[in-house]
């Protein structure tokens, strides 16, 4: 008896619900034709389906345009990620981008400049995500990246390790060669 008295509360709620909205909508498995009539164009500035060349994107690192909007910062430093809480979450947002365009209000730092590529040429922007006192690479949570582009970034980085475009310090360490070198008398 409770469970028809739940199933017609229910069933009122989602009536009234499109009742309200002036359209009652049944649900089926046809497609509305004038859902493709009316795509909305994208907008040139969320889109992000153009490809950068790695080329345009080094000089871009080099022009007054970067200086201007990032001055001596890395690109990452003034980045701040609105969330919703007094506490932030214990992940960066899985991407910015879909289906080629910006999904968010506030992307990433290397989602909301188009010119920004990670490339393992593009050393002067992969040394902004390698910490200058250790030489590890920063976590996605102080550079405020999404999780897409913080795996394209160790893939970069570990490429231009590989290739030698970036060096990276191997601790000198001292040893006592007597304790192994033992000569019998």
């Amino acid at each position: 008896m409770a469970l028809l008295t739940n199933i017609r509360s229910i069933f009122k709620r989602v009536t009234a619900a499109d009742i309200r909205s002036k359209s009652i909508r049944l649900f089926s498995d046809q497609h509305d034709e004038n859902a493709d009539d009316q795509q909305t164009p994208i907008d040139p500035l969320k889109d992000r389906t153009k490809i950068i060349p790695v080329e345009t994107s080094i000089r871009y690192l080099q022009s007054k345009a970067y200086k201007q909007t990032y001055g001596e910062n890395p690109v990452w430093f003034l980045y701040r990620r609105n969330h919703k809480g007094g506490l932030p979450p214990k992940k960066t947002r899985r991407s910015c981008v879909r289906n080629g365009v910006i999904s968010t209000g506030n992307p990433c730092p290397i989602c909301r400049d188009e010119y920004l590529v990670l490339e393992p040429r593009n050393t002067k922007l992969l040394e902004q995500f390698i910490s200058e006192y250790t030489g590890h690479i920063l976590d996605a949570f102080k550079t405020g990246l999404c999780q897409k582009k913080h795996k394209e970034l160790l893939v970069a980085i570990e490429k231009a390790w590989d290739h030698g475009y970036l060096t990276y310090d191997v601790p000198f360490r001292e040893y006592d060669y007597s304790l192994y070198n033992k000569t019998t008398n």
